[in-house]
């Protein structure tokens, strides 16, 4: 075949920093995710891995790291609020991104089903109810059930190359692929 290069070897473990820099190519939403724990406490987390498993039931999973502070709080709640960033919102992103105390101190929410803390300003909010944990590797597959959602409108927060982005505008000619004609 023409342009196409054929692999030369199959290796059963890719190296990590091979498979890290493949990964950097992907550009992913960002989302904080947001919890009670056991003492009502408000915990959450950064996450870039998060989609939508199921239309019906309305489904979605996001993944957080076993060594995450808040993991204990995740692996035992009902509820769990993921907040889709707005490309205003880099500084939302990082502040929960980092380990420790503080995510919340000047950060207004309302409590939302199962009391999972509600932050203002994302472009979406789903409220979801934890029906499945799955461990995979180094990391803790949630999955939830979707119960409750609130949108608005704007540019998500993209992050890709280990830097956030937001979207340009699409040129008037460029066709949409996902329009039918």
């Amino acid at each position: 075949m023409t342009g196409v290069r054929e692999l030369t070897a199959v290796r059963d473990v890719v190296p990590a920093e091979d498979f890290r820099a493949a990964m950097l190519q992907w550009a992913s939403g960002v989302t904080v995710v947001t919890a009670v724990d056991g003492d009502r406490r408000p915990q959450g987390f950064t996450a870039s891995s998060f989609c939508s498993v199921s239309l019906d039931p309305p489904l979605v999973l996001v993944c957080l790291d076993r060594g995450a502070n808040c993991l204990e709080t995740f692996r035992e709640t009902g509820w769990f609020a993921v907040h889709v960033l707005g490309e205003d919102q880099e500084e939302l992103a990082l502040r929960f991104a980092r380990k420790g105390t503080g995510k919340f101190a000047d950060e207004r929410t309302v409590p939302g089903l199962g009391e999972a803390p509600l932050l203002t300003g994302a472009l979406a909010r789903l409220e979801c109810r934890a029906v499945d944990r799955v461990p995979a590797g180094d990391h803790l597959i949630l999955v939830g059930r979707v119960a409750r959602t609130e949108t608005r409108s704007g540019r998500p927060l993209v992050h890709c190359q280990r830097a956030f982005h937001g979207l340009r505008q699409r040129s008037p000619h460029v066709s949409d692929p996902t329009k039918r004609e």
